[in-house]
């Protein structure tokens, strides 16, 4: 991909246009559009090239957690990350469930936010602070309640266990097919057969287990 073509969803225009206007300044970034609600947004991936979606939560006509639960299906390449106000744990929680990339905060610095638009596109998603935080926060909790780990870990190969440890290492297909001597095909078919296991929907869901079964410390 030589370009990455955006889509940026929020309801405020003043914001919305200064994202855009950043955005195009920036050198990975090729196509910029803009929608206002998460109908509009649907529109807009229906009719263009989009790679990635800033998406905001709370929006008029169709929120971003309905617009998300329409896109991922329809559009399981399509990179999705939530650029909200809100840091509410409840919804991050909910919407790592469904599949999105990441999570950052309006207030995000604008090398941050180019950082993560280029890693949800290479790795597939974006470990940010603040999801981080929540990952670790949710273990503690486990923990602190005594929950079971994943009971499914034990039938995972040795193989796919080394290929997750390199994720949450941050490492793209690229780099992980280029240390373990394997195409990169072959490391996306394992993705996808440790995503079937685990029961998860994404890279992120994948490292949430990593946190959940004693991988990640």
């Amino acid at each position: 991909m030589d370009k990455i073509n955006l889509l940026v969803v929020d309801d405020h225009r003043l914001f919305r246009k200064a994202i855009v206007r950043l955005l195009k300044t920036c050198e990975p970034i090729g196509e910029v559009w803009e929608a206002e609600n998460g109908k509009e947004c649907i529109d807009m991936v229906k009719q263009n090239p989009v790679h990635v979606v800033l998406l905001d939560l709370e929006m008029p006509r169709m929120n971003g957690v309905e617009a998300a639960e329409i896109l991922m299906p329809q559009f399981p390449d399509l990179k999705i990350i939530i650029l909200t106000m809100h840091d509410s744990e409840k919804y991050m929680l909910h919407m790592l469930e469904m599949g999105v990339h990441s999570f950052l905060l309006k207030n995000v610095g604008p090398e941050e936010l180019e950082q993560a638009i280029v890693s949800v596109v290479e790795k597939d998603f974006y470990h940010s602070e603040q999801l981080s935080k929540l990952l670790r926060k949710n273990l503690k909790e486990k923990i602190k309640n005594k929950r079971p780990t994943f009971r499914k870990s034990a039938n995972l190969t040795e193989r796919e266990r080394e290929i997750l440890k390199l994720i949450c290492q941050e490492k793209s297909t690229k780099e992980i097919s280029q240390q373990l001597s394997i195409s990169e095909g072959t490391i996306n078919v394992h993705k996808h057969n440790l995503q079937t296991k685990l029961g998860v929907k994404s890279t992120i869901g994948l490292i949430r287990f990593a946190y959940e079964s004693g991988l990640l410390t």
